[in-house]
């Protein structure tokens, strides 16, 4: 067996080297490979989340009309939307636009930052909102019991539908949205303890201006959370690739995390930590990870009550 020599100084030629060592072996050149979350790059692309948000905000404005319409009564911000707008003679959706820009007001020192979504979900809901409310009074002008039970039930899951689709599109939170994650994120309350005390202080104050309460606020209280929970588990209305992000690239042929691929010794008693696999530890942090930004969502689009 032939060996090579290492100087101590000067020349690096092996021929010179005082001692021996092992002769070097080619590394083969390094090469990439693309990421391979699904959805990263094409499910949640810009403009298929851009079309998401406005029809998710379409519907989300469908829904609050649906459920004005019926007169058993708003969701609890639009109790406060329908009261101003009686005692100030304004329309519904100017009412929509001004506290919507008072609320936005209100980010400044909870230090929130709007999104493309903030905007549009101000924009598109005051803009929208009188005239889905005059083709309801065009299709159904006296819906009856019956229509109004039927409205209101549509609405609830309707709404549900249109808050997880402009939620997953993931391009910035509603203004009453900010507002709650804002007071929560600065007082560390609860999410329950912060919505409960705005939807009721809310409420109160629609109620008191004209706004209508009935068993349909409450109904929309209790039943869109679970709408929401089930409509978030569609894949067309959350892309994975909205939640999270590209896993980075890794060199093809390189040796995985010792942590990915055996279990540590001692996991299982007399087990040798090489002999037994072990699931990839990076999915469960994915997984966790989209599970805690999901049940914020969840915490929160619920307070998003007419914008």
């Amino acid at each position: 067996m032939t060996t090579t020599t290492v100087p101590v100084s000067g020349s690096c030629d092996p021929a010179e080297a005082p001692f021996p060592i092992a002769p070097a072996v080619p590394s083969a050149p390094a090469t990439t490979t693309p990421a391979t979350t699904p959805g990263a790059t094409t499910a949640a692309g810009p403009v298929r989340r851009g079309v998401q948000l406005l029809l998710g905000l379409l519907a989300f404005t469908a829904s609050m009309a649906m459920l004005l319409h019926a007169g058993q009564g708003a969701m609890p911000w639009d109790v406060l939307h329908q009261g101003l707008a009686r005692t100030t003679g304004w329309s519904l959706g100017v009412v929509v636009a001004a506290s919507s820009v008072l609320v936005l007001a209100a980010w400044i020192p909870l230090r929130q930052r709007p999104g493309v979504g903030t905007l549009a979900n101000v924009a598109v809901i005051s803009l929208t909102i009188e005239p889905f409310l005059r083709l309801l009074e065009a299709v159904a002008p006296h819906p009856g019991p019956a229509g109004a039970v039927a409205l209101a039930a549509g609405a609830i899951v309707l709404n549900g539908v249109a808050t997880a689709a402009y939620v997953g599109a993931h391009l910035g939170p509603g203004p009453r949205d900010g507002l709650l994650t804002g007071v929560v994120a600065r007082t560390g309350w609860s999410v329950r303890l912060v919505k409960t005390g705005i939807e009721v202080a809310v409420v109160a104050a629609g109620w008191a201006l004209g706004g209508t309460v009935g068993w349909a606020t409450v109904a929309f209280a209790l039943g869109v959370g679970p709408v929401v929970q089930l409509a978030v588990r569609s894949r067309l209305l959350v892309p994975s690739g909205s939640l999270t992000a590209a896993r980075p690239p890794r060199a093809a042929g390189a040796a995985p995390s010792p942590r990915t691929t055996t279990r540590q010794q001692g996991d299982v008693p007399g087990a040798s930590g090489a002999d037994l696999p072990r699931p990839d530890a990076d999915a469960p942090d994915r997984v966790a990870r989209r599970a805690a930004e999901i049940a914020r969502a969840l915490d929160v689009v619920r307070a998003e009550h007419g914008a």
